[in-house]
């Protein structure tokens, strides 16, 4: 078990469940904070992540933790793909997701989706590629999301996943470090009136595997190849991998 999967936002119980209802509280209000936490850094982020598949033109796509389909409707306009899924745990969110769909007018490639992370309903190979960005984090089996995402990729296809993690060079260690333990709980306690949120953002960030050990990982997940790139000092990691 990894550190992060023992972090829950309200205490006792099954984390998929405190996941599935800390979500549903704070849809309303996650893209705004989101957005304004990172400065809006977090577009860029995702970018960069989507143009790691440009080179190989998935035509079938899966976004795990989809959330409010940010990282789904990007992906929609920059790769244009036949069919795009965005599953998620969290209703509340994704309901957010399917307006935003209609308004581009996407909503014929892009299917919103209840999931378990750790027991996809999918069939073994049926995605070119599969995405996440911001949402492994909160799996509450690392090794089970992970194998299961490498299972309903067709060999030969590719993993994209963009996450948070703790700068490690000073002095972005040290200044992320104020920032996520002051103005990132506070300010997100203030806009999405819930409490624990964002201090479980800040627990999980820190205590996410990183860099090479999270590449260990995906290897052994079943990835035969990954690979990762720390992004704006470090507060974000893309990594890559294929099946």
């Amino acid at each position: 078990m990894y550190q992060q999967e023992e972090i829950k936002p309200y205490g006792e119980g099954e984390k998929a469940q405190q996941v599935e209802r800390m979500f549903d509280n704070i849809a309303p209000t996650y893209d705004k904070l989101n957005h304004r936490l990172s400065w809006d850094i977090d577009k860029g982020w995702r970018k960069k992540a989507i143009r790691q598949l440009e080179p190989y033109k998935p035509q079938t796509m899966l976004d795990i933790a989809t959330g409010t389909g940010d990282f789904a409707i990007l992906a929609a306009e920059m790769l244009k793909p036949q069919r795009l899924v965005g599953a998620d745990i969290s209703e509340g969110m994704m309901e957010i997701g399917r307006q935003k769909v209609q308004e581009k007018g996407l909503q014929d490639i892009i299917a919103f989706e209840k999931e378990d992370c750790t027991a996809l309903s999918y069939p073994e190979g049926t995605f070119d590629a599969v995405t996440a960005a911001f949402g492994i984090r909160n799996f509450s089996d690392l090794d089970k999301g992970l194998r299961e995402m490498c299972r309903v990729i067709k060999p030969g296809g590719h993993l994209s996943i963009v996450e948070l993690t703790t700068p490690v060079s000073f002095p972005m260690k040290q200044l992320f470090r104020i920032y996520s333990h002051t103005v990132l709980p506070v300010y997100g306690r203030l806009i999405s009136k819930d409490t624990s949120a964002y201090t479980y953002l800040t627990k999980t960030i820190e205590a996410f595997p990183q860099g090479e050990q999270m590449v260990t990982i995906l290897q052994r997940a079943g990835f035969s190849q990954a690979s990762f790139k720390r992004l704006t000092s470090g507060i974000c990691t893309m990594y890559f991998a294929t099946k």
